[in-house]
């Protein structure tokens, strides 16, 4: 057996397709995701692209549950497009890492809980917010990841609104 020893500025400056392998080698060798083959094809069949209002009412619908919410908004950071019909791919542990969750269970957990709020939502128990890939990576459509980052956005612009007055009101007038 050799064993070889890389940085991480080594592996961010890698090509590609090596980051992908040291991914899926470390995932594997993690127990974190089950060893199968890479050409398995990605579950991106039924995954629907969802509106602002669709993922405004997803979040009503996980309001209280932070995790699911977190995850719900790091969904919304641009990812990799891929495929097509395109999809936006993202990897399960920058999801992991991002939320602070304990483990990849975890993130799947929430991952679930959306796609079952977007059931709800839709009326339909046939469509996906996401699917998954055989490398750990989750699936959205582009839309979807526009929506939420334009609901995130949003809202902090309306946040910022309601504190511009308390702003104002705590600035003494000019004597």
């Amino acid at each position: 057996m050799t064993g070889i020893t890389l940085t991480a500025e080594q592996i961010r400056n890698a090509p590609a397709p090596v980051r992908q392998w040291i991914e899926h080698e470390v995932i594997a060798a993690l127990g974190l995701a089950p060893r199968t083959p890479a050409a398995a094809p990605p579950q991106a069949a039924h995954l629907v692209a969802c509106s602002v209002e669709d993922m405004a009412s997803v979040l009503e619908h996980i309001r209280g549950v932070f995790p699911a919410v977190n995850v719900l908004f790091e969904l919304g950071r641009p990812g990799i497009s891929f495929g097509q019909p395109a999809v936006m791919i993202v990897r399960l542990m920058d999801i992991l890492h991002h939320t602070r969750l304990q483990d990849v269970g975890q993130v799947m957990t929430c991952l679930e809980m959306i796609n079952q709020a977007l059931t709800e939502v839709k009326k339909d128990p046939s469509v996906r917010f996401c699917g998954f890939d055989n490398e750990g990576h989750c699936l959205i459509a582009p839309q979807t990841q526009v929506s939420i980052a334009t609901l995130w956005q949003t809202m902090m612009e309306r946040q910022q609104a309601a504190q511009e007055p308390e702003a104002d009101s705590r600035v003494a007038p000019a004597a």
